[in-house]
């Protein structure tokens, strides 16, 4: 592999690191063109087992035959930018997550139906913007058996710096795509819709009816205000988490556990 030794930050190579941004990243002209960037060698490690694709390293020298070297090695021949660690820190605005950071090749785009395929639970991320939310919600799903994750386009992508370094991986690890029709099509793939709200017809989620169904998508809606009227409206079912000492909600990513642990596929 190409290691390379920066010394300037106008470097060619590396403003794939430090200047471009997420939106650039993303590339939603060409999505097959598209990169993320995956922090510390346990998350690199856990999307090269996934079968990502590495671009180039962003790696402190002492990292190249330390901890990222076996990084390194599976790499192959793609560049390794290495430098001084102040030279590094002040290149991605921070110092480096235990050193190392990889580019990588965003997946080409999967329907829904090839993500669900047989899952019995799924969950629908709708309108959830912040990015270590998504990130905990994600490793929450993969902790605890939910199959695969659809995300409304009001969501955060969870290929986000932020998002894949909070999720540690798990971003990886459970199938996801993008949800454009309303969540009640869901029910055309033999779906049973629960919508997360405290509303008047809520039940408990240990309710035995929820627990029962065979295949169920659990819809789980904003930090601020929740899913919003026509969601909550056109939902199988609606379910709210009981509370107590007058607390009124959790936050989307606690809630989101919860709601994962109880309505498990038994």
């Amino acid at each position: 592999m190409p290691i390379i030794e920066i010394t300037s930050l106008t470097h060619p190579g590396v403003e794939i690191f430090a200047t471009l941004t997420e939106a650039q990243l993303r590339n939603r002209i060409e999505p097959d063109k598209g990169v993320f960037i995956a922090e510390s060698p346990k998350v690199i490690r856990v999307a090269l087992d996934a079968g990502y694709e590495p671009l180039a390293l962003l790696c402190e020298q002492k990292h190249i035959v330390g901890d990222a070297a076996d990084i390194v090695a599976r790499c192959g021949d793609i560049p390794v930018y290495t430098g001084e660690r102040d030279l590094l820190a002040s290149l991605t605005g921070y110092t480096l997550t235990r050193g190392v950071l990889c580019a990588m090749r965003r997946p080409a785009p999967r329907s829904i139906e090839e993500v669900c395929g047989n899952s019995r639970r799924i969950v629908v991320v709708d309108g959830v913007v912040d990015t270590t939310n998504i990130g905990a919600i994600f490793r929450s799903a993969a902790a605890l058996g939910i199959d695969a994750v659809l995300l409304t386009p009001t969501s955060c992508d969870p290929l986000n710096r932020r998002a894949v370094r909070v999720s540690m991986g798990s971003v990886f690890l459970v199938p996801w795509t993008w949800i454009e029709s309303p969540i009640q099509s869901l029910n055309e793939l033999g779906y049973k819709t629960v919508a997360m709200a405290l509303s008047d017809n809520s039940v408990s989620i240990d309710d035995e009816t929820l627990n029962a169904e065979p295949r169920l998508a659990i819809v789980m809606g904003t930090e601020g205000d929740g899913l919003a009227n026509h969601v909550i409206d056109n939902a199988d079912y609606v379910a709210r988490i009981p509370m107590a000492h007058g607390v009124d909600s959790l936050n989307v990513a606690a809630a989101a556990a919860v709601a994962f642990w109880q309505l498990r596929a038994r």
